[in-house]
């Protein structure tokens, strides 16, 4: 489960996280001072909804690597998308029936964590 192949996407894959959660947290600030605490709320809430799912598909999507244990990367990976999926899903439920939203900033936040994981390897250089 320990395997050295998959360590440098595991920790490209976190490094990615900890990088959108700190883009989470200044864009919220700002929303914060521009409009108040209830649409930074609504951001932050949806910054987290997307964040959480995409660090445990982190976890189970670079537990294996290498030729040898190709299935076990396939199983993995789906297992990952699945958890992913399940897991958003739960958590919006819980955010629309337990909390008061505002859309635009609560879905503008969810959709900027969605789409910042096809800018972040420009932005973070992978050592080799």
């Amino acid at each position: 489960m320990n395997n050295e192949l998959a360590k440098p996407g595991r920790k490209f894959a976190y490094q990615q996280s900890a990088l959108i959660a700190f883009i989470v947290v200044f864009t919220t600030l700002i929303i914060n001072f521009v409009w108040g605490f209830e649409p930074a709320k609504s951001a932050a809430l949806g910054g987290v909804i997307g964040i959480i799912p995409n660090i445990l598909f982190a976890y189970k999507a670079f537990k294996f690597a290498g030729a040898r244990a190709s299935k076990q990367v396939v199983e993995s990976m789906f297992s990952g998308v699945k958890l992913k999926m399940a897991l958003t899903a739960f958590l919006f439920v819980l955010a629309f029936k337990f909390v008061v939203l505002i859309p635009l900033p609560f879905f503008g936040m969810f959709c900027l964590v969605m789409a910042l994981p096809l800018i972040t390897p420009f932005i973070i250089k992978q050592q080799r």
